[in-house]
Formats: C-alpha cells, sequence, structure tokens
C-alpha cells in the first residue's frame, strides 16, 4: 500500500471489508515494477515473471483511492523517458532523489475505470470553450490567459502552450477561487469547472496549477466508464475510487498542486499541445479500447477463461482463479504456462489486464 498524502482513508478498506489503518491509503500496486513488485506464493512478482520471459513485465495494475486532488501531472513517451533516464544517469542523480524526474525508461499510457462516482481532469479543452469559461470567471487577473487563448496570429498549439505558460506564472490563483466559489452552483459547465476549481484552491492556496486547471476538461466518470491518457496529456484526478492500468513506469512529470519536486521546463519538453474533445472511453462487449501495445483489459464474468500473461484483479463479491480465492481489492497472477483458467466468480466483477494479442 502506497500511502500518499492525497489518499483516502477508508475507501480501499471499505472495498476489501476491513478496519481502515487510519493513513492515506492512494494506491494499491499489482505488478512487476521493480520498485514495488507485488507477492506471490512463488515470490515477487518481478522475479517470477523473468522465469518466464526475458522481457519485463509490461503493464501494472492499481487500485487508487483519492480523497483530495492528485499534482498536475503528465507522463513522457517512450523515447522522451529513454532519454530523460539515460540524462538523469549520467547525471548521478540518485533514483530516489526527491528532485529526479525519471525512475526508469518506459512510458506510462494509462486507462482509470471508475468504481465510484470519480472527478478529474484531463487533456486539454477545445479552446472556444476555454476561452468561453475564462469569460464566465470575468477577473482582470486573467486578462493575459483570454488574451493568449484569444490571439488568431497563433497556431492553436501555440496558443495553448502560450496560455499554459502564463497560467503556470500566474498568481491568479486567489481570485479564481474565490470567483469559484460564486459560480459553483451555476448549471453546465461552468458550474462544474468551478466546484473543481474551489476544491482545488482551498486545498492548494496560492498554486499557480489552479488557473492551469482552467485549460483541462473536467469529468466525472459513473461506475464502469473510463478515461485513457496517452503520454503527454495534461491531467489530475480529484476524487474517487478507480482501476488503474498502465504501463510498467513510476515516471512523473508534474506541474503543480503538490508539495514534491516541480519541473516546469522538463515538463513543457513532453507536453502534448493538443486539445481533446472527450477523454472518455466506454467499454465495448466489456473490452476498454486503448491504443498501446503494453496493455489490454477488460471485464471479464464469472465462466470465461482468462490466458496468461495476465493480472485479475477482482473488485466485487468472492471469485475463484483456480485455487486461489480473492476477495474484492485481491488479485491473483495468471501465468502463460497456466493455460487458460477460468473464473469462477459469486457476484464478482474481475477486471483482466494482458498483453494484447492480435
Amino acid at each position: 500500500m502506497h500511502n500518499y498524502a492525497w489518499g483516502d482513508r477508508e475507501a480501499i478498506a471499505d472495498l476489501q471489508g476491513r478496519e481502515p489503518t487510519g493513513a492515506p491509503e492512494a494506491e494499491l500496486w499489482f505488478g512487476a515494477h521493480p520498485s514495488a513488485p507485488a507477492l506471490t506464493s512463488e515470490g515477487p512478482l518481478d522475479e517470477v515473471y523473468a522465469r518466464e520471459s526475458a522481457a519485463p513485465l509490461p503493464f501494472m495494475v492499481k487500485l487508487l483511492a483519492a480523497a483530495k486532488p492528485l499534482s498536475l501531472q503528465a507522463h513522457p513517451s517512450r523515447s522522451q523517458a529513454r532519454a530523460g533516464f539515460a540524462r538523469e544517469n549520467a547525471a548521478g542523480i540518485a533514483r530516489d532523489a526527491a528532485h529526479r524526474n525519471y525512475k526508469d525508461a518506459n512510458h506510462k499510457p494509462e486507462i482509470l475505470i471508475a468504481l465510484t462516482p470519480f472527478r478529474a481532469m484531463a487533456g486539454f479543452r477545445p479552446l472556444a470553450g476555454t476561452l468561453e469559461l475564462v469569460r464566465a470567471f470575468d477577473l482582470p487577473e486573467l486578462a493575459d490567459i483570454e488574451h493568449s487563448l484569444a490571439d488568431a496570429s497563433l497556431t492553436p498549439r501555440d496558443r495553448l502552450s502560450r496560455t499554459l505558460e502564463r497560467a503556470m506564472g500566474s498568481s491568479a490563483a486567489a481570485a479564481v477561487g474565490r470567483r469559484a466559489a460564486e459560480l459553483k452552483g451555476r448549471p453546465g459547465v461552468v458550474g462544474e469547472v468551478a466546484a473543481n476549481l474551489e476544491e482545488i484552491a482551498r486545498e492548494y492556496p496560492g498554486d499557480s496549477g489552479v488557473v492551469a486547471a482552467m485549460l483541462l476538461n473536467h469529468v466525472c466518470l459513473e461506475p464502469g466508464e473510463a478515461i485513457f491518457l496517452p503520454a503527454g496529456n495534461l491531467h489530475a484526478y480529484l476524487r474517487g475510487l478507480g482501476v488503474e492500468v498502465m504501463a510498467s513506469s513510476d515516471n512523473v512529470l508534474r506541474g503543480g498542486l503538490t508539495q514534491k519536486h516541480v519541473d516546469s521546463r522538463e515538463l513543457f519538453s513532453i507536453l502534448r499541445f493538443d486539445t481533446l474533445e472527450d477523454p472518455t472511453v466506454a467499454p465495448e462487449r466489456g473490452r476498454y479500447a486503448v491504443d498501446v501495445d503494453d496493455f489490454a483489459v477488460a471485464v471479464v464474468p464469472s465462466g470465461e477463461s482468462v490466458t496468461g500473461p495476465a493480472i485479475v484483479l477482482n473488485v466485487s463479491g468472492s471469485l475463484a482463479v483456480e485455487d486461489v480465492e480473492l476477495g474484492p481489492g485481491e488479485a491473483a497472477w495468471v501465468s502463460s504456462r497456466d493455460g487458460a483458467v477460468v473464473l469462477d466468480g459469486k457476484n464478482s466483477c474481475a477486471f483482466v489486464a494482458a498483453i494484447p494479442r492480435d
């Protein structure tokens, strides 16, 4: 269990049917990342998988429980991660140094599937919608933000880049927070975004990430709905319990809303300044379509079979994976040597992450 300050003190404990520890329980990892490999009956999962494959396991699964906003962040592409990791190694920066940006040489595309109503910010909103939002806030402190958004002499990408640069250097966070408190009851996008911004400003007073958050899509997922975040997409989770499946990496570039290391220059170097109409992903016949070669993820009903390498995470009821009994919030490893393993569940809901097959 990873006990980060933004974690929920009860959500994962409630899911697992146990008493809370009293600590903010943020993330429960199921994977083979060398910094925190899951334990199996045969040993740590990274060692177990190494016995059947020369390559590392390309994905990991997490339970994530947020009680307050996470940092404003993005993840690098493969080439960016390799270059950054090599550069920091050559500079002699310790792997566990607080100011290190690259913990490994891998990218980190990820999908978050909601188990409860889940609020998040994901990708840049189309420019016209953001300009409308800024004008609805009607603050003189946002005049330079409005000007850069409306500057037709720039390409859309340059408008976004310049606006984000100005937002992250802005001193308007307090004014945005106060105005958000006045607007949060409005219907539609303005009221929804204002409610989120008020909460963010309260948790991170004076942080320019409050202003930068105005540029992003604000979404509220219902259980079973998801958002997919390829490399370079600025985002932040706000509140809720969900299942994350991602490439096996711990690379995070932060831009605000955190007490951790922020490296704005490096963040800008890996960001994609493209707008995102809709970051949400709906399942089709239980499968979540993601355009990556690291993982596939689906909800698999009882009676269906799973072929490894795969991680099976149960989130309700009881589930048997061969001779392994899983309660809610527990996971099992299915090796490629196990053949087809049938899931036997009672009121269960099983998320299965696996290496994609052609």
